[in-house]
């Protein structure tokens, strides 16, 4: 798989199967994603790559906190309001989803049990919580983001599924209990690995992508 394709057959997996990874395949994808680009090349990312019983437990007790109605507590918060084309994506993107899997707005059973396979890491066999230092800022996430891109293709390459999402951080303390996290680290994100469930309905979805003429502007292309 070349690299162009890799990005554009990469797309949000959303039902996992079981089948185990080994840790041997882990370790390759973290080995080349490793090669990411860092500020300075600090390097500043702390991965915990969780499976079996430890990701298990950890995904029971995710689900049970959202039951409980336990509010969210990201360490990295969530933005208070996005600018209107952003948040007009979102909501796009939340009704076309919903639209793809046949369910209505006032299905709240529906919604609740979306939110639950979110909060479960989409049943993912393998699941990496990429960490950094809590004295870093926003250039260390970017840091953070470049890894996250090169691990979810690394895993494209090995014929791999991913999913990146910031549902898979909601209860960081569960995470630092499940996988010895210390408190200095903040958990930025999660990443979900595995054999994709192609013929499952929740992957039949393709979120679309604004043009990218709208997105980019270039000058100094004009020849002479």
């Amino acid at each position: 798989m070349d690299v162009l394709q890799a990005l554009n057959s990469r797309h949000t997996v959303r039902a996992f199967l079981s089948e185990f990874i080994d840790a041997e395949v882990m370790l390759d994808i973290m080995e080349a994603a490793s090669r990411a680009p860092s500020w300075a090349n600090t390097q500043p990312w702390e991965i915990y790559v969780a499976a079996g019983e430890p990701l298990e437990r950890l995904r029971s007790e995710c689900v049970e906190a959202l039951r409980n109605g336990e509010p969210p507590g990201q360490d990295m918060p969530r933005p208070d309001k996005w600018p209107p084309e952003l948040e007009q994506r979102l909501h796009d993107l939340g009704r076309l989803r919903f639209q793809a899997l046949g369910i209505e707005r006032g299905d709240d059973g529906a919604r609740q049990a979306q939110a639950e396979m979110g909060i479960a890491f989409f049943g993912a066999p393998v699941v990496a919580f990429l960490c950094m230092d809590r004295s870093l800022t926003s250039w260390s996430v970017f840091d953070l983001g470049m890894l996250s891109q090169s691990i979810m293709l690394a895993a494209a390459e090995k014929g791999l599924g991913s999913a990146v999402a910031f549902a898979f951080v909601a209860y960081p303390q569960l995470i630092r209990a499940a996988l010895d996290v210390p408190d200095n680290l903040t958990v930025v994100i999660g990443i979900a690995v595995g054999k994709e469930d192609a013929g499952h309905v929740q992957n039949s979805y393709r979120s679309p992508r604004r043009p990218v003429a709208e997105a980019v502007r270039m000058a100094g292309f004009e020849p002479e």
